[in-house]
């Protein structure tokens, strides 16, 4: 008996912290309007870079994959660039994070980070490097693209995709709505995000596994 009532409480136990893991995890997801998760890194160059210390500023975070077709249907057609370019000329400092761990498709060292975004003529203010994934997690980022648009408060008022055309094809960006230059022009001018949620498409991220 003594056996039987220590192996259910021990089952007990274990189902217990598994709803409490599962609770956690879904507090810790970002959430609109609420504070982005901080986070501190450094970029390619060894400069520190810390979401917190950028209070004051729109800041807006890229998940990307240079192997990842969606990646190149808006890199190889300059679109990702020029959204870069227009978003930095008014102040706002674009993070280009790569998430994919070593060995993935994606990843990427400081150096060859570095050639690939002179190389696509790419214009962020920072490229972090995540193979671990504790800042891709710690947004729930899952695809590449993966957007956020984080306010001068630091709040989240954009997570999703870069429009809304989840498609590998160049001529489909003309026709679709980018709701992260959409979201931008809000936050500049003071208004709310008008679609603050959409669902992001692409390559899933290669993440290192998680230990247990």
């Amino acid at each position: 008996m003594r056996i039987s009532n220590t192996i259910g409480s021990g089952l007990a136990a274990l189902v217990m912290a598994a709803l409490s893991w599962q609770v956690s995890s879904a507090a810790a997801a970002p959430e609109i309007g609420k504070q982005a998760p901080d986070f501190s890194a450094t970029d390619i160059n060894g400069k520190p870079v810390k979401l917190s210390e950028l209070r004051g500023k729109t800041v807006v975070l890229e998940w990307t994959n240079n192997e990842c077709p969606y990646v190149g249907k808006h890199y190889n057609s300059g679109n990702m660039q020029s959204l870069q370019r227009d978003a930095t000329a008014d102040g706002v400092v674009w993070i280009t994070v790569v998430s994919s761990a070593k060995g993935e498709q994606g990843y990427v060292t400081p150096q060859g980070a570095a050639e690939l975004t002179k190389s696509r003529n790419a214009a962020p203010s920072e490229v972090v490097l995540d193979p671990s994934g504790k800042i891709g997690r710690s947004y729930d980022a899952k695809t590449t693209p993966h957007m956020f648009v984080i306010n001068g408060e630091g709040k989240l008022v954009y997570m999703g995709g870069i429009d809304d055309k989840p498609t590998t094809r160049p001529a489909d960006i003309g026709t679709a709505k980018n709701y992260v230059r959409a979201a931008l022009d809000a936050v500049k001018t003071g208004k709310p995000v008008g679609t603050p949620v959409s669902r992001p498409y692409g390559c899933s991220i290669k993440y290192a596994p998680q230990e247990s």
